[in-house]
């Protein structure tokens, strides 16, 4: 440990969550330090080193910090997470340590906040379905084990419901008691944190998981580190207890804003729309995090949640998410104007994984024809309601008229599913049930053995 006493000579500025320190040549990056003032002690880590000047992004803020009568201690060591079985059912800062203030009891391990890299060579192909009791995402944009899925989002739309929906209701099927759930807030308001506590207090989520809580009110710098402590935590209860753990992480956007926010007062070079140029390679970073091991029991499931300011999906952070993670569940408000919750735009989302983790033995038989067919059928009656706004209901065939009414029955009858969960088994029934509305020669794509099932469903009816 190396002792500054900081005074106008050493203390070269302070900008935004910076602080810059100079006479520091023996400083590392990553290394944590402690900040002491006359009337409080803060916790910083070394950001960036150039010649004797070290900028120290502090995790309390600045506010109030005096340059003249700080005394920096460089602690030769790294940010640390602290680990074990105990951290089921707690809720954490964004540092992991326990919101109430209250030490941890105990504790197997500490490792780096940055977690230890997959050696790419060892990563195993995900296969196998992860159930997340949506339809919509079950059926036709498929959550497997070990991939990143993205849930996009415009301002005003439900993403937190859907979010503590999935909390609530995601499994792995056959493995329930190995499944666990690492849920990571960031940048939310008091208002959120009351939605998400008490939503999980209520189903018992709260004490089958692991919380970390960022709020809004908290330091940028703190909010940098969330996404990584909670990620710290899955990779130790998937690769050393087995656990299968799904990472739901929300906000992205709040994320990177703070990400600009430090990089701004870096004075760095910006990117589009202020954003720093590591952008990408920074949340690559943290997303990368998902997957299997060959050979280890455990995995880590991403879905994290991202918002579009403006309904703009080619924002910076929108569409490099997009790039990086292996396809994105859309949200869209005109599907939430006409009542249907979750309103989760099939046609705009995509799980480019899904055929690993579909099929017989996985979900059902003919699992990827009845996908196709529900996704032609859909786009066609999207077609031909905007059709009627031009000709009218008399210029419309009686073809058209089947899949203007196919529309409306999927939407309000297969999309509409409100916050109760479906099984895979009640999501193909609602499917079969929609498809019913067409004539037998427009479900060209659906294996025989479903068509007589839509078709002794058409007997019932009748």
């Amino acid at each position: 440990m190396k002792l500054y006493r900081e005074g106008s000579r050493l203390v070269k500025g302070i900008s935004g969550p910076l602080i810059f320190v100079g006479n520091a040549r023996n400083a590392a990056l990553g290394e944590i330090v402690e900040i002491q003032t006359e009337r409080d002690s803060r916790m910083g880590q070394v950001l960036q080193v150039d010649g004797d000047i070290c900028a120290i992004q502090v995790l309390e803020g600045t506010l109030g910090l005096n340059p003249g009568s700080c005394t920096i201690w460089f602690e030769r060591d790294v940010l640390k997470v602290r680990l074990g079985q105990a951290l089921m059912g707690q809720t954490l800062n964004g540092r992991g340590l326990p919101r109430d203030g209250r030490p941890m009891a105990c504790y197997e391990k500490e490792v780096p906040i940055t977690g230890s890299p997959l050696n790419p060579s060892m990563r195993e192909s995900p296969n196998e379905f992860v159930e997340t009791g949506i339809s919509s995402i079950d059926l036709l944009n498929t959550l497997v084990r070990g991939q990143k899925l993205p849930i996009f989002s415009g301002s005003g739309l439900p993403a937190d419901e859907i979010a503590a929906q999935i909390v609530r209701q995601a499994h792995v099927p056959g493995n329930p008691e190995k499944f666990l759930v690492v849920f990571a807030a960031i940048g939310i308001t008091e208002r959120e944190a009351r939605f998400f506590r008490d939503s999980f207090e209520e189903t018992g989520a709260l004490f089958n998981g692991v919380f970390i809580v960022n709020l809004a009110s908290d330091s940028a710098v703190e909010r940098l580190l969330a996404p990584r402590t909670a990620l710290s935590i899955a990779e130790f209860f998937a690769f050393e207890k087995g656990y299968d753990v799904l990472v739901v992480m929300t906000d992205m956007l709040h994320y990177s804003e703070a990400l600009r926010e430090v990089s701004s007062a870096r004075e760095e070079a910006p990117g589009r729309r202020g954003f720093p140029g590591y952008l990408y390679s920074d949340l690559a970073g943290l997303y990368e995090r998902a997957g299997c091991i060959r050979g280890v029991k455990g995995s880590i499931t991403q879905i994290p949640i991202v918002s579009m300011p403006g309904d703009d999906m080619t924002h910076p952070v929108v569409d490099l998410s997009g790039y990086i993670t292996e396809g994105q569940v859309v949200l869209e408000r005109g599907l939430q104007a006409r009542g249907v919750y979750p309103p989760i735009n099939v046609l705009s989302s995509l799980s480019r994984l899904m055929n690993k983790g579909i099929g017989e033995g996985r979900t059902f038989p003919g699992h990827r024809q009845v996908a196709d067919q529900l996704f032609a059928s859909y786009a066609r009656s999207r077609e031909v309601a905007r059709l009627r706004l031009i000709v009218g209901d008399e210029g419309l065939t009686e073809k058209e008229k089947h899949y203007l009414e196919f529309g409306s029955v999927f939407e309000k009858e297969f999309l509409n599913q409100g916050d109760r969960a479906r099984n895979i088994e009640e999501s193909l029934f609602e499917a079969l049930n929609a498809l019913s509305v067409l004539p037998d020669e427009e479900l060209y794509r659906i294996p025989s053995d479903l068509l007589e099932e839509i078709r002794r469903s058409r007997a019932d009816v009748k």
